[in-house]
């Protein structure tokens, strides 16, 4: 430990005098992009996989409910290649907005969209937390 003098870089603006927040991570930026790219992936492959089972219920409109799981499929995949840029966080947003309006389709889309809504919640969440 050092005695020396303490540096103008560990004493925050805070009034508490507590030192500034670190989330400890190399990258909290691209731990964020992983974060939300892992996530958009598994929704992708959720929304794939939703197909055969919305084929095999088949109650409602079962061609729109498939075509737009495969659609919101490759939006997903896409989005998870662009988090880099800022936009693709908020148009990340816009898609679960979307696959709730596909549960207009099929029920089970409904239930994907309410699960992956609350998860990107979190990731929001998660994504405040370690890049202030």
């Amino acid at each position: 430990m050092s005695d020396g003098p303490v540096s103008d870089e560990s004493v925050s603006d805070d009034p508490a005098g507590l030192p500034p927040r670190q989330s400890g991570l190399r990258n909290p930026s691209a731990a964020a992009r992983g974060l939300g790219a892992a996530t958009l992936g598994l929704e992708a492959l959720v929304l794939v996989l939703a197909i055969q089972p919305i084929r095999m219920l088949g109650d409602g409109s079962v061609p729109a409910a498939m075509v737009a799981s495969a659609v919101l499929a490759v939006g997903a995949v896409l989005l998870a290649g662009l988090l880099r840029r800022r936009w693709a966080w908020y148009a990340g947003t816009v898609l679960q907005g979307l696959v709730l309006l596909a549960g207009l389709l099929h029920w089970s889309l409904l239930v994907v969209g309410v699960l992956f809504g609350i998860v990107w919640a979190y990731v929001w969440h998660v994504r405040r937390v370690i890049l202030s």
